[in-house]
């Protein structure tokens, strides 16, 4: 009888407690993945393409559409997907990216007295106690968390010399549903791995468990404030950069408190101009600054929306713009190692010179396309894109004729979203910071041109890196002597095998073309066979029901052939 009260006092697990909401998303992914099939993969196969096609822009428009009313409704972890998917222009066609591009943290805000009783329990006396006020209405509310302007009791501001604080506060029971959220990712994960389409591009289980590290970070207050004092000590002594101060006492894994830095939003032109600020001054210091991030630091701002970052006024010093850009939240950092920093570097210069088959060789280096991708083709669609549009604004891009745009961008996404691409860790956050970047810049500057910001960047680093060509050509000179040593001895084993004849040729492409052209070989005899027992069954149950419907039946088998033959082979 004990046994059966704990059972009935144990907490639910959060599975339990929400399984209503995994049971809604993994119908939506369900039905979804269903429907996909049916139109990409099986009317396609029996020869009706043509529907297929036809309707697949309507749509990928309603999935976008149903799963940004899903997002909005659930909150969580789904507006982050939706966040995500919106982001990846490389994979997805823009009729899903398009209609998710303006999702944001678009949720009601929790009740202050829901929220002052978390804050309560995590810093141990009722935010009265703690704080000498607290304004009850949110100044931001996302899916994890939300915002509170307060001001620290006179003891505390005493000691950490500031008074006007922001009080960032968890939702409550957020972290079941990241938990919830997570195990419906992972079993929508585990589908898509059966799917070759998917699975050959993309390892979907790996990617949503970078997804779940980096969802469980942000919630983590802590981690965020160690990320906001690493990023402030990237940039001490530069005057264009400014970051809140921690303020610890009043901190800990679900609330944090930061110095007050709010200020003029980034894109508000209004307001810069207001203030004496020019926008377009603005969008080249904002790039250079997120460049630092990712090619000098290797520790970058992941989220730079125009929410997180404010231009601040101050005193303008000699050669000072009277302005500066103050980075705020934390919670969605990367980080670029050393190698993959190098990488990027290669990427930039290459971007820089306008070289295409440079900036596929520096992605090669990176690590983004597998080992068996047939890079030529994005050779020549980069070298297009530099020759065409290369050295276009924003406002330029709009005075392109649209139909030559579009012809392009249709071309140039088959292309990309053909290749087998694979991300190093991380690369979803650069994809996505660099992605923000391009959208603030060109906010501030209509005629923003990314290339003027680059060119300069990347020569700079180009005359920093000079120190390491003579490395570099030592490095190569001893790789050069190595392989001639070696090559006697290669040669004389390869007239060797010459002799005995038993060199053997791999060439992986044309293998893989004639086990292609076999296996079609195999489903047209199957379909014919299927044809003729469909045909004659039509033609014999006129004068004979039973045995032209057993002929009729007996064709799904050579159909059924026809569909799946060569799947175990491959």
């Amino acid at each position: 009888m004990a046994l059966t009260v704990r059972d009935r006092a144990a907490p639910a697990s959060p599975l339990r407690e929400h399984r209503g909401r995994y049971r809604r998303i993994l119908r939506f992914a369900a039905w979804h993945l269903a429907t996909t099939w049916w139109f990409e993969l099986f009317l396609p196969r029996v020869g009706l393409g043509r529907i297929s096609a036809r309707t697949r822009s309507r749509r990928m428009r309603n999935f976008a559409r149903r799963f940004h009313d899903l997002a909005i409704d659930l909150g969580g972890l789904m507006i982050k997907v939706g966040q995500f998917l919106s982001s990846r222009l490389d994979v997805l066609p823009p009729e899903i990216t398009k209609e998710l591009e303006g999702l944001q943290d678009e949720v009601p805000a929790v009740a202050f007295p829901r929220i002052a009783a978390l804050a309560a329990q995590e810093l141990g006396a009722p935010v009265a106690q703690v704080f000498a006020t607290v304004d009850e209405s949110a100044i931001a509310a996302a899916s994890l968390g939300q915002a509170h302007r307060a001001r620290l009791n006179p003891f505390d501001a005493e000691d950490t010399g500031l008074h006007a604080v922001v009080v960032k506060v968890q939702r409550p029971g957020i972290d079941a549903i990241v938990d919830v959220d997570l195990a419906a990712l992972r079993k929508v994960a585990g589908w898509l791995s059966h799917v070759r389409l998917v699975s050959r591009r993309a390892d979907m289980p790996a990617l949503v468990e970078e997804f779940a590290q980096i969802s469980r970070l942000e919630i983590d207050y802590l981690h965020e404030a160690v990320n906001a004092e690493r990023f402030a000590a990237d940039f001490a002594g530069d005057p264009r950069v400014a970051v809140p101060e921690v303020v610890w006492e009043r901190t800990t894994r679900r609330v944090l408190t930061l110095e007050d830095v709010t200020a003029i939003k980034i894109t508000d032109a209004p307001a810069l101009r207001a203030a004496g600020i020019d926008p377009a001054s603005v969008a080249p210091v904002f790039a250079s600054i997120m460049f630092d991030q990712l090619f000098t630091n290797g520790f970058f701002h992941a989220d730079p929306h125009p929410g997180n970052i404010f231009v601040t006024p101050v005193s303008a010093g000699a050669g000072e713009p009277g302005w500066k850009l103050t980075f705020i939240d934390f919670g969605m950092m990367g980080e670029v190692t050393a190698s993959t920093r190098s990488g990027l570097r290669k990427l930039l210069f290459a971007a820089a010179a306008r070289d295409g088959k440079g900036l596929v060789a520096a992605i090669n280096d990176v690590g983004v396309l597998m080992p068996s991708a047939d890079s030529a083709g994005l050779e020549r669609a980069m070298s297009q894109l530099f020759a065409r549009f290369g050295g276009m604004g924003f406002a330029e891009l709009r005075e392109v004729d649209p139909r030559e745009f579009r012809d392009f961008a249709v071309e140039f996404g088959d292309v990309v979203r053909s290749l087998p691409f694979q991300l190093p860790e991380n690369f979803l956050l650069i994809i996505r910071a660099m992605s923000l970047t391009s959208g603030v810049c060109s906010a501030l500057d209509e005629r923003f041109n990314l290339w003027d910001s680059v060119e300069p960047y990347a020569a700079q680093l180009l005359r920093n890196e000079r120190g390491n060509v003579v490395q570099d050509v030592a490095r190569q000179a001893f790789d050069a002597a190595a392989t001639a040593f070696r090559l006697p001895g290669r040669l004389d084993a390869l007239a060797g095998r010459l002799e005995e004849g038993s060199l053997e040729v791999a060439v992986p492409r044309l293998e893989r073309q004639a086990a292609r052209l076999e296996r079609a070989a195999r489903r047209s005899g199957s379909a014919l066979v299927f044809g003729a027992l469909l045909v004659a069954g039509a033609i014999v149950r006129v004068d004979d029901l039973v045995f032209g419907s057993v002929l009729m039946a007996a064709s799904v088998v050579p159909l059924l052939h026809a569909l799946w033959a060569g799947r175990r082979s491959r």
